[in-house]
């Protein structure tokens, strides 16, 4: 549970035990909950901060001892999956895009505080994405709405520049690229993968 701090410190815990010392570190777990702000509850906006915001925050913090360690590595990265909700915003989900806003913060104030350090951290935002998180989106919309799951994620992937869903590989692609020695100098980006052109 990445809301509780001493499980992320054991989770970093194992990694460590089970590789030797952390070199990167991609804080890519999230949720999605979707309501008019005025009925949003303030469980609600405590699950969508706490799992998008402070969770990204504690599985990065249990791992700085390890990627700031001095002693001579190259490559070290911290990389968080945001959204193009960190990037703009969207109706009905106030309070993920509150904490989507505040994970690519993150990434900027760590880029700058790290940065002598030699890491580098960034945020990658992609946009309507097909994945098990699209698909509870769907099934909501489609029992809110009547309509099927099908033309609720075709809409969702409308709201996309490119009018399509992204796939998991383009975003994996992009956070391995920022893991990549062409990289080292990318610093403190919100990086768009939304099918924008």
């Amino acid at each position: 549970d990445i809301t509780k701090q001493a499980d992320c410190n054991a989770m970093v815990g194992a990694a460590r035990k089970a590789f030797g010392p952390i070199d990167i570190v991609i804080a890519n777990a999230g949720a999605a909950e979707s309501a008019p702000a005025a009925k949003i509850s303030a469980d609600h906006w405590q699950r969508m901060i706490g799992v998008n915001l402070t969770g990204a925050f504690f599985t990065v913090q249990a791992a700085l001892a390890d990627v700031t360690r001095k002693d001579g590595g190259k490559g070290r990265r911290i990389v968080f999956t945001a959204s193009t909700a960190g990037l703009k915003g969207y109706p009905y989900v106030a309070a993920y895009c509150a904490a989507k806003h505040g994970v690519v913060g993150l990434a900027r104030a760590l880029a700058a505080e790290l940065a002598p350090t030699g890491v580098t951290v960034n945020a990658v935002c992609p946009g309507f994405t097909d994945t098990p998180l699209l698909d509870a989106s769907a099934a909501a919309i489609a029992a809110k709405t009547g309509r099927s799951r099908d033309d609720a994620r075709s809409a969702l992937g409308k709201d996309n520049p490119d009018g399509r869903l992204i796939t998991p590989d383009e975003v994996a692609a992009k956070v391995l690229w920022l893991c990549s020695p062409g990289a080292d100098a990318v610093n403190g980006e919100a990086i768009s993968i939304g099918g924008d052109t």
